[in-house]
């Protein structure tokens, strides 16, 4: 088993080291048009590989991710999840790499890996959607601590984020096939993206960039490309993000736990005015 990076477990998480996991490259494949009479044509494809996530020694839950940003998706799962509080409680992370996909070995304190041991008892995993597989409805809908409000992003840089968002989706312009979470900061700039086959992981991977560059997600705003799911406020919420716009229209779901969480809920349409769902229209 090859180690791809290391941290001391000894010395408190550092955001300064960013040797993660980047040696995936998308993939040309080879394909014909159904009915066409042309020569094979070739395409990049997206690399998806298995990733476990595993605290103190036990195993908490496999993704299928793309494999890179790693040392992001670690520490914004982490967090994004529910199962630590901040960075501090992490002491380390070890990316290894064996025949079945990427483990993350990931050193909590002892507190932290206690509140995840409990996780584990009652919460019996997660899909795609983010909540097959759980356990009960106490943990589905878990309870969020409600933030203050916060005052919505001028609508300058709101109005015209949809065309902004492809320049920064590197990746995606090569296989059209991935997810991507984007930082807006107070000025209106588009200062970080993280893009992955999944929207919860995209979304994962910008919370612990933002985390490991030592930005404050509160000044600025999120945006991902995918529709607003339940689980996508859930993280919004535990990062601190004051405000959530996405590409496509949120579920009846979101807006309630948006606007009960306090959390800013706009939608972006491809051809109309943005709309503001949280807060609540008076």
């Amino acid at each position: 088993m090859l180690v791809l990076s290391k941290r001391s477990p000894a010395l408190p998480y550092s955001s300064n080291n960013q040797s993660g996991f980047h040696a995936a490259h998308p993939q040309f494949h080879l394909y014909t048009g159904l009915g066409s009479q042309t020569v094979a044509s070739s395409v990049l494809l997206p690399e998806e590989v298995p990733v476990a996530f595993v605290y103190n020694g036990i195993s908490q839950a496999v993704m299928m991710a793309s494999p890179f940003d790693l040392e992001d998706f670690a520490l914004g799962y982490s967090i994004g999840s529910g199962l630590i509080k901040d960075a501090s409680c992490i002491y380390g992370i070890e990316i290894t790499q064996g025949i079945a996909g990427i483990e993350l070995q990931i050193s909590v304190s002892q507190r932290a890996f206690a509140n995840i041991k409990q996780l584990r008892r009652t919460q019996a995993g997660s899909t795609g959607c983010g909540l097959c597989g759980v356990e009960s409805l106490a943990n589905v809908l878990p309870d969020l601590a409600s933030h203050p409000p916060q005052a919505l992003p001028p609508a300058q840089h709101l109005s015209k984020l949809r065309s902004r968002l492809a320049s920064h989706q590197l990746l995606a312009k090569q296989t059209g096939a991935l997810h991507a979470a984007l930082y807006v900061d107070e000025d209106g700039d588009i200062k970080l993206c993280r893009e992955d086959v999944g929207r919860h992981n995209a979304m994962d991977k910008l919370i612990g960039a933002l985390l490991n560059d030592q930005c404050f997600p509160e000044r600025g705003f999120v945006v991902v490309t995918s529709r607003c799911s339940l689980e996508l406020i859930q993280k919004a919420v535990r990062a601190g993000f004051s405000t959530l716009a996405t590409l496509s229209a949120p579920t009846n779901i979101s807006v309630s736990w948006a606007r009960h969480c306090q959390l800013n809920l706009v939608h972006i349409p491809r051809s109309s005015d943005p709309r503001v769902y949280s807060p609540e229209p008076l």
